[in-house]
């Protein structure tokens, strides 16, 4: 039987690794906040956050959970519920580690005097609805977890988006994937795209090895290979594209994902690596894009994101596997969906002019030309005349074969014919009954 195969049970658990930086009680004021100062200015925040720092947005997090108490996450996390199949409470301190990282990066608004202090998410005045779909590794009830079948896991994350969209989130942030598609998945995606929720997933942690065509490409991770979803690749302080950071047509973008500093459960902070943090970070992103402009579609914030990555980061041709179209530049996303949003709208509906090598006024005309009314009266009545023709010709003949079989004297038996009055009946006449045949000898 198949098990979950969560490449995030690589990125979400084993694969994205994490070292202490401090605990919250004994960290330094500035601390910590500087330590994330090289990711803020990767992806321009200060630029981003003179437009929106993401207010009246609502981000889901589907991972292990979200523990609300944490200082930099107090009073922006609203629980959802459990759909992981396991009833770890969230009281246990291996609940919800993951979880927690994630959200502190997308909407930690930091702590103590003017929220100086501790982590400043990428959107801290956005909501994170927090939906548990994962156990993190040390969870007391992760080997259960791991024992479901696969199909167990896809219909429990299918629930959680559908979920997070009749809650009425904006953004859908998925650090985690797993080896195969679902068809429940994509129809719960679908749903997304319908009410504009963009949809953001980490990449993968399968590096550069070659997958099953053995081109060299990293194996496909889901929900991040889904049309519609932003995959997202992971960089270092750098800018260079982490060994561990999958390579394959998936990728979209990429963010910082090696050593960025997260807030845990316990209020400790972590430095943490995989493309976790990567997705975590453009979902924030996403947030400011959808504060500003709400009613950009799903695939308009993408594009916003994707024309405007920082241009020293763009591979040559424009794109490759390995960061996709570059890094994301949130300052230079805000003004790119500026655009979209003031351009004008495409009337409903696809266009003959635009979808039709111009429409019904391109074709071009008939090499021969329409006849006159009045010729094709003559024709028919032509043809007409040579259709009752041929009927009487016909008609004729039939006649001249009925004469010849009954005889030189034209007439049947006693019956006077041309030859004269009384001519004898031709001998061995055709019998009657078996049609007529040509006059001759028997």
């Amino acid at each position: 039987m198949l098990r979950r195969a969560l490449a995030l049970a690589v990125a979400a658990i084993a694969g994205c690794t994490a070292a202490t930086l401090a605990p919250a009680g004994q960290a330094r004021a500035d601390a910590v906040r500087n330590t994330q100062t090289w990711v803020l200015s990767e992806l321009d925040m200060q630029k981003a956050w003179t437009v929106t720092r993401g207010s009246g947005v609502v981000v889901a997090v589907l991972d292990s959970g979200v523990d609300p108490s944490v200082s930099d996450l107090e009073g922006n996390v609203i629980t959802g519920p459990d759909f992981s199949g396991v009833h770890t409470p969230p009281s246990n301190p291996y609940w919800g580690v993951h979880g927690t990282w994630m959200a502190s990066l997308i909407a930690g608004h930091g702590h103590g005097p003017e929220d100086g202090s501790g982590i400043i998410g990428v959107a801290p005045r956005a909501k994170v609805l927090s939906i548990r779909v994962i156990t993190d590794a040390r969870d007391p009830n992760n080997a259960a977890y791991q024992r479901e079948p696969a199909i167990t896991g896809q219909r429990e994350l299918a629930r959680a988006i559908i979920y997070a969209v009749a809650h009425r989130a904006q953004v859908i942030s998925m650090s985690l994937g797993y080896s195969q598609q679902s068809r429940p998945v994509r129809a719960a995606l679908q749903d997304a795209y319908q009410h504009n929720v963009v949809v953001v997933a980490s990449a993968g942690n399968a590096g550069g090895d070659a997958g099953s065509d053995g081109i060299g490409s990293a194996p496909y991770s889901f929900p991040a290979n889904y049309p519609g979803v932003l995959a997202v690749a992971a960089v270092n302080s750098a800018g260079q594209v982490a060994s561990f950071s999958s390579q394959n047509l998936s990728v979209q973008v990429a963010a910082p994902g090696y050593r960025v500093p997260a807030q845990g459960r316990d209020g400790s902070y972590w430095l943490v690596s995989g493309t976790s943090p990567a997705c975590a970070l453009t979902a924030g992103v996403v947030a400011l894009i959808k504060a500003k402009y709400p009613h950009l579609t799903d695939s308009q914030v993408i594009k916003a994101i994707t024309s405007s990555t920082t241009p020293s980061t763009r591979p040559p041709g424009g794109y490759d596997e390995q960061i996709g179209f570059g890094e994301v530049n949130a300052g230079d996303a805000l003004a790119a969906a500026g655009k979209l949003a003031t351009a004008a709208r495409p009337p409903a509906g696809m266009t003959l002019t635009s979808h039709f090598g111009g429409g019904i006024a391109a074709i071009q005309p008939s090499p021969v030309p329409p006849r006159d009314p009045a010729v094709l009266v003559f024709y028919c009545v032509l043809g007409a005349a040579c259709l009752a023709a041929v009927a009487a010709g016909t008609s004729r003949l039939l006649a001249l074969r009925e004469a010849a079989a009954d005889g030189p004297g034209g007439a049947g038996p006693g019956g006077a014919g041309p030859g004269g009055e009384g001519a004898p009946v031709a001998r061995h006449a055709a019998p009657r009954g078996r049609g007529h045949h040509p006059a001759g000898p028997s």
